[in-house]
């Protein structure tokens, strides 16, 4: 089941610095962004292994999850959000912003055959 946290900033005059430490509940093995996505939907999969937690730095996002139970859609407008997504959880990303650029980190290096592509339903 998906988890959404809210990442620690500290605000001042000079601007604000959100800081991803000791929240990630795995090893980081792979770093991507997603960005100029026109009206594409993304992602469509979920995994066999695979962790992610995914960041929209800039820009805004939505992220539809079905973890075979519970059917869910969340909103990423705020680089403090972050949405930790479980193997199990077959997600797609889309509505996103012009501007928006996603950041995901991984708990695996990337395998073809950890990828899930048959929807739960």
């Amino acid at each position: 089941m998906p988890k959404l946290i809210h990442i620690k900033s500290f605000h001042e005059s000079r601007g604000s610095l959100t800081v991803l430490e000791k929240n990630i509940p795995f090893d980081i093995k792979r770093v991507f962004y997603i960005y100029n996505v026109d009206d594409s939907v993304r992602g469509k999969h979920r995994h066999h292994k695979t962790i992610q937690a995914a960041i929209c730095i800039h820009g805004s996002c939505k992220i539809a999850n079905d973890d075979g139970t519970n059917l869910e859609e969340f909103t990423l407008d705020h680089p403090e959000k972050c949405l930790f997504l479980y193997p199990e959880d077959y997600h797609s990303m889309h509505s996103f912003s012009k501007d928006a650029v996603l950041l995901v980190l991984a708990s695996e290096y990337y395998d073809p055959n950890d990828y899930i592509y048959e929807p739960y339903r």
